[in-house]
């Protein structure tokens, strides 16, 4: 097996230190995984940066649900990739759809104009698996000069998603990367790479730490109407990512 590029999600400045010494070749680095991963601070990032030897892929994402974003979002998140570039960001992932879910031209063009401009990397991400054709969404992202491209192959999990996943790299024809993700572990893993003939993935393996500050008054809950645990904290999971690299020969 040739080796295959890791690219682990992770959700904190430890995250990517945890990625890093366990054998992970590039980061996205994000806020709120729970959420599917929101745009971090930029105080993360610069701690990141001062650390990191890989390179660090910089979510923008401004909150939950879909991509289709106001013009007040949109300022937001211009301010916050010109800001991520000047602190080192090596590539941004971003993605921005119509009502109709197809992509965005203009607002694609004018954030991977960004990033190319500082010869950083453009990245749309799952935004591409709510496309309603994917051949043609991936067009459009070839047109724009879009690096890579993150998918589970329009399914919830990129196993089921395989065989798209398969397709859309002998459709892109190096035109583009695919960066295929979710649900993948050191389980899969193989299997996976062998049926796609992918030379790169992306994922995430977390653990749980105990918090103890709030232990003394368990019934305080300080989010929204979803109830997890106070007392832990998610972790990136480097023995995780040690078993999957393994797994992939490294």
């Amino acid at each position: 097996m040739n080796r295959i590029t890791m690219e682990i999600c992770c959700g904190s400045f430890e995250d990517v230190l945890i990625a890093q010494t366990s054998g992970a070749d590039r980061v996205e680095l994000n806020s709120a995984m729970f959420l599917g991963g929101l745009t971090p601070t930029l105080g993360c990032l610069i701690e990141v940066k001062k650390k990191a030897s890989i390179p660090v892929m910089t979510m923008i994402r401004p909150r939950e649900a879909g991509f289709l974003y106001s013009d007040y979002e949109y300022a937001v998140m211009k301010n916050d990739a010109r800001l991520f570039i000047e602190h080192g960001a090596d590539g941004l992932v971003f993605g921005f759809l119509n009502p109709d879910g197809t992509f965005d031209k203009g607002r694609m063009k004018e954030f991977t104009d960004i990033c190319l401009d500082a010869g950083k990397e453009a990245v749309c991400h799952r935004a591409f698996d709510v496309t309603p054709d994917p051949f043609a969404a991936l067009d459009t992202l070839i047109e724009l000069n879009i690096t890579r491209v993150l998918t589970s192959g329009q399914q919830p999990s990129v196993i089921t998603g395989a065989k798209l996943v398969a397709e859309l790299i002998k459709y892109a024809a190096g035109r583009i990367e695919i960066l295929p993700g979710a649900g993948l572990d050191h389980s899969n893993m193989a299997d996976f790479v062998k049926k796609t003939g992918t030379n790169q993935v992306h994922f995430a393996v977390s653990t749980l730490r105990t918090e103890p500050s709030t232990a003394i008054n368990p019934g305080i809950y300080f989010g929204g109407a979803l109830y997890p645990r106070e007392d832990v904290v998610s972790v990136a999971d480097g023995e995780a990512i040690r078993l999957t690299a393994s797994a992939l020969g490294r």
